[in-house]
């Protein structure tokens, strides 16, 4: 007798009890606690730890690699299996080729799987299993065969009780009672966790002649593809999230910088470059809390304009109000966002430098509309405007505008200025997302 728990560092059982039989001799010549029960040698004990339900005289390999039957009872604590007891008797050759041909003359060789060509089910991806009314299966595909094989079962699954073969943590017993709940031919489905595998098992029961049709998907690749795109969408937002720590550092530096010098020219191209990295920081920081690769423009802008509000504190000579209009159900792209970003702090950034005299305040609005697959984002103001015709090559930041709308968007920008004020609106292409 065994006594097995759950090695959660390995993921297989360990033995922690063994007692050798008083009447005869062991099955074992040296003292096996603290080895590990594989599945692939001993599929009865984990089955049971993860189900909780019996598995009764499967074949198994000891850790001795001798050919033994065991019957695996679980222990539970509170409703939890928190170990398994474990008989084993030993299985002579003679024993397994008599239990075969029991098996295999209890049923018609002509017996197929519900009256449907064995060819055919053969060339299915799932596993299919026919119970007959007492629980006992008396058919099955190659696929079914193979997938228990993968399980450990060293047994021919043949004539097995469903309790010894479900994955699913059902009984025969209940099953039989479900269906006696609900109109007939209905089917019972359920997705299910077994081991390190997911599977999901539809239950139909055929009236005629009394079956039991099983059929099992094997959802496992599936659901690791699920599980490795969220943890590398973790990654991802933790890198993010560490891009705008290390911008936050490097804008905590300029400003030292900025305090240090004492050229207000330098003061002024400091305080510029502190703008544009709040601006891609600010990204990165909104990126970190997303989880699809889309982001709300409106909080893209907002997050802008509330670092953008944060810098202008430090020159009160200005008084510039900002105000959002911006369609709420708009998203971009990651990749967008961060280009966007830059394009509205530079375009606020000329507004502040060229659009207000000192101690004169001003109004800035910034909207954004899409139509169809066409985004519009406009920065307009209320200043005393200039001439968009003159050179400004020598200007950073129309430089910076100009070459991301074109090249990063591949979008156009049109600006047009007077009087009244300065209206600058890019547009770009979105095809990828639409409005929700």
């Amino acid at each position: 007798m065994f006594i097995d728990v759950y090695n959660e560092m390995k993921k297989e059982a360990l033995v922690i009890y063994h007692k050798r039989p008083k009447t005869q001799k062991s099955l074992y010549k040296r003292d096996i606690v603290g080895e590990d029960a594989l599945l692939k040698n001993e599929p009865g004990a984990l089955r049971t730890l993860e189900t909780g339900l019996n598995s009764v005289k499967l074949m198994a390999v000891s850790q001795e690699n001798i050919l033994i039957q065991q019957s695996v009872f679980p222990i539970k604590n509170n409703g939890k299996t928190i170990g398994v007891i474990i008989l084993e008797k030993g299985v002579a050759e003679d024993d397994i080729k008599e239990s075969n041909e029991r098996i295999s003359d209890r049923l018609p060789s002509s017996e197929t799987l519900s009256h449907l060509d064995q060819s055919f089910v053969n060339q299915l991806p799932e596993a299919i299993l026919v119970y007959d009314k007492y629980g006992f299966l008396i058919s099955s595909n190659k696929e079914a065969k193979n997938l228990y094989r993968r399980l450990g079962y060293k047994d021919r699954i043949k004539n097995m009780h469903y309790d010894n073969l479900t994955l699913d943590y059902t009984t025969f017993d209940y099953i039989m009672y479900q269906i006696g709940r609900q109109a007939s031919n209905q089917t019972i489905e359920n997705e299910t966790a077994y081991l390190s595998y997911y599977f999901i098992i539809k239950k139909i029961w055929i009236e005629k002649g009394g079956k039991l049709l099983v059929i099992i998907q094997d959802n496992t690749d599936v659901k690791s593809k699920e599980a490795e795109i969220i943890s590398k969408s973790v990654v991802i937002r933790e890198i993010h999230h560490r891009v705008k720590n290390n911008l936050q550092s490097i804008v905590s530096l300029l400003r030292i910088q900025e305090r240090r010098t004492s050229s207000s020219e330098a003061k002024k191209i400091l305080r510029e470059s502190v703008s544009r990295i709040m601006a891609i920081a600010a990204s990165h920081e909104l990126l970190s809390k997303q989880v699809e690769d889309q982001v709300s423009l409106y909080q893209t802008l907002e997050a802008v304009v509330f670092n953008f509000r944060h810098i202008i504190q430090s020159s009160p000579e200005r008084e510039i109000d900002l105000t959002l209009d911006i369609d709420q159900e708009i998203q971009v792209l990651s990749d967008e966002m961060v280009t966007i970003s830059l394009i509205v702090n530079e375009l606020l950034q000329n507004v502040f430098d060229h659009a207000f005299d000192s101690h004169q305040s001003g109004q800035v609005r910034i909207i954004g509309k899409k139509e169809k697959s066409l985004i519009s984002i406009t920065v307009e103001d209320n200043g005393k405007g200039f001439d968009p015709k003159a050179d400004h090559g020598d200007s950073l930041g129309l430089m910076i505008i100009t070459s991301y709308v074109k090249d990063k968007l591949k979008g156009r920008i049109k600006i047009e200025s007077g009087r009244n004020g300065t209206k600058a609106c890019f547009t770009f292409e979105n095809d990828n997302i639409d409005v929700v």
